[in-house]
């Protein structure tokens, strides 16, 4: 039983050992000088301005949250177009109407001015 399990384990050996061989490398090669602009804080492509905990716009996070929803869409239908042979016309119903209800959720956040920035 423990034969089965020997290509896991040579897969997994190896990857510790080109991982430490990388890390190894980089200490020894990397430069390891640190300046003040290479420790300086970096966030959302400029410069920290004011205190960590100031507030963000609710839009911000609304268009955020968007994001995610129409990426799990995109996410559900890889495995539906692969298996959509085997689904048949349940299938495609069914991502019919998935794909209605977030088309409607869509067109309700754009009347809304959700996805307006001014």
């Amino acid at each position: 039983m423990l034969q089965e399990y020997i290509p896991v384990l040579i897969f997994l050996g190896v990857a510790a050992a080109l991982g430490g061989v990388l890390l190894g490398l980089g200490f020894l090669i990397g430069h390891g000088r640190k300046d003040e602009e290479k420790l300086s804080p970096y966030e959302c492509g400029f410069e920290a301005f004011d205190d960590s905990r100031m507030k963000f716009d609710v839009r911000y996070y609304l268009v955020a949250i968007l994001f995610i929803i129409f990426d799990l869409e995109i996410a559900f239908l890889f495995p539906w177009a692969v298996s959509l042979d085997a689904v048949g016309r349940f299938g495609i119903a069914a991502m019919g109407i998935f794909l209605a209800i977030l088309v409607v959720g869509f067109i309700y956040e754009w009347k809304k001015g959700a996805l307006e920035w001014d």
